[in-house]
């Protein structure tokens, strides 16, 4: 049940990334009057689920219709194969008139709208240009006023970044949409009182269990939160400390970053060992322990801090200790039995620790959401430098729908599925941008060179590219989804 919960959010929300990124370029084009062949929400290799298309002004729809062939192999005056230079069987467009539904495939100005069956993507198909479906045999044809490649390359260039654009769109309104409608929730740095707690790779870089952060290099930080992702993305060379009431500087070495990567809470808060609850069959409750009291010494060991008291329970597997609580002024002391793994099935909290609401009304929210989907094209942009970096290694960390679908939570939550779809938005955009070939910033290098140049790139130039910039992409999606496996199937 918690795979098919992530599941359907990351279909939903990946469906509502592509529609909104393929009608950015749907948008372009039909503002400059180019025809758009196809739209459609999912791929529809081999069929689709339904299509429909507006022909003599009335809605046409078709359920689980096949794909329609438009090319034919070329026949000379006997009836023979035409051969290209290499031997190879040529093709041809075929006529209108002659394909099996002709009064559906006529109206070739109209746009044919469709759900495809493979639920990953979709795509927008624009009359006259080399894209993934390869149609090149229309490219052989006399170009056509409607047609994109005719277009100036100013149009043409709105039309390969609308999606782009977009996405960003998109990002800035949905954070708007969450800052009006729940706020910004965090915990400030400046209220960790009782400093951080360090996992195992904190401690060997040299922090300590109570260190509180005070700087990045220069930096103050805000948000607690934001530590590890700003010493990460930013590779801060020093953090300023503050230990027993000393100032301290750690430095942080790049071998460091490739590790924090593997880290999900590098540094927690340090939080004094109160019970908030208790796991199912826990010897605490059963020893008489209640909710809300506090321990403050296990055997002999005094306790105050809730990291304090794991290593003296590891110590004690499958034994019994004397658990000294407080509760309403009263000493008390609880025979405890600890479980082979150093467990008592308590839940802990620190009534010291305490979040930051802020509040945003409807107009005061927009300038926040814009701030938000900035922060969140820079920081995504720094990723992606730390992903080109060797030294990190955080190509590691690439990963494909397995990891993307992985990041949803296991129960419904909107505001979490608006935040990670935000987030999913701009990762699009940004990635759509990268100069590769098949993708839309491969797209806009090859106008902005024709712009810059005054010379366009030949179709068959175009051509090639697309199948180089296809075959990138196909190895990249390999290599994140050989790492999904090694990740989370061999490790």
């Amino acid at each position: 049940m918690d795979i098919l919960m992530k599941i359907l959010q990351l279909i939903l929300s990946l469906s509502i990334l592509v529609l909104v990124h393929e009608f950015g370029h749907f948008f372009f084009a039909r503002l400059f009057k180019i025809r758009v062949d196809k739209f459609y929400m999912f791929f529809n290799a081999y069929g689709s689920i339904v299509k429909f298309k507006k022909i003599n002004g009335k809605w046409q729809i078709k359920w689980f219709a096949g794909n329609d062939k438009s090319t034919r192999k070329k026949l000379d005056e006997n009836g023979a194969e035409v051969l290209d230079k290499k031997g190879r069987p040529q093709t041809e467009l075929i006529p209108l008139d002659e394909l099996p539904d002709s009064n559906w495939n006529k109206y070739s100005e109209t746009t044919e709208w469709g759900i495809g069956w493979l639920p990953f993507g979709g795509y927008c198909k624009i009359n006259g240009m080399i894209d993934e479906s390869m149609d090149i045999e229309q490219m052989k044809q006399p170009p056509q006023q409607w047609e994109f490649r005719v277009k100036p390359a100013w149009q043409r260039l709105f039309v390969m970044i609308g999606g782009v654009m977009f996405n960003v769109i998109l990002a800035i309104l949905i954070y708007w949409g969450i800052l009006f409608t729940w706020g910004d929730d965090y915990l400030a740095n400046k209220d960790v009182r009782n400093g951080i707690h360090c996992s195992q790779l904190a401690k060997e870089i040299g922090f300590r269990n109570g260190d509180k952060i005070i700087k990045l290099d220069n930096d103050t930080v805000e948000k607690f939160d934001d530590i590890q992702l700003k010493i990460i993305r930013n590779r801060i060379k020093n953090v300023e400390i503050e230990r027993n009431g000393e100032k301290m500087i750690i430095p942080i070495h790049d071998t460091c970053i490739s590790k924090m990567l593997k880290y999900k809470r590098f540094i927690t808060t340090r939080i004094r060992f109160f019970i908030s609850g208790f796991s199912d069959n826990s010897t605490a409750q059963e020893a008489g322990i209640q909710k809300d009291d506090k321990v403050i010494a296990i055997n002999s060991h005094n306790i105050e801090y809730l990291d304090e008291a794991t290593p003296v329970l590891s110590e004690n597997k499958s034994k019994t200790v004397d658990i000294k609580v407080v509760r309403n002024n009263d000493t008390l002391v609880f025979a405890t039995a600890v479980s082979k793994d150093g467990q008592i099935g308590v839940i802990a909290y620190d009534s010291d620790i305490k979040s930051t609401h802020v509040s945003y009304g409807f107009f005061e929210a927009l300038p926040a959401g814009i701030c938000e989907g900035l922060k969140g094209i820079r920081d995504y942009i720094k990723d992606l430098g730390l992903i080109f970096s060797p030294k990190t290694k955080a190509y590691e960390s690439v990963g494909s729908f397995i990891a993307i679908g992985n990041i949803f939570p296991s129960f419904w939550d909107w505001e979490k599925f608006w935040n990670l779809t935000a987030l999913l938005s701009i990762m699009l955009a940004v990635i759509n941008l990268l100069p590769i070939p098949a993708l839309d910033g491969g797209h806009t290098v090859f106008i902005l060179y024709e712009i810059i140049f005054r010379r366009k790139p030949s179709d068959k130039f175009l051509e090639y590219s697309q199948m180089v910039g296809m075959a990138i992409l196909l190895g990249l999606m390999l290599f994140a989804v050989g790492n999904d496996i090694f990740n989370f199937v061999l490790k």
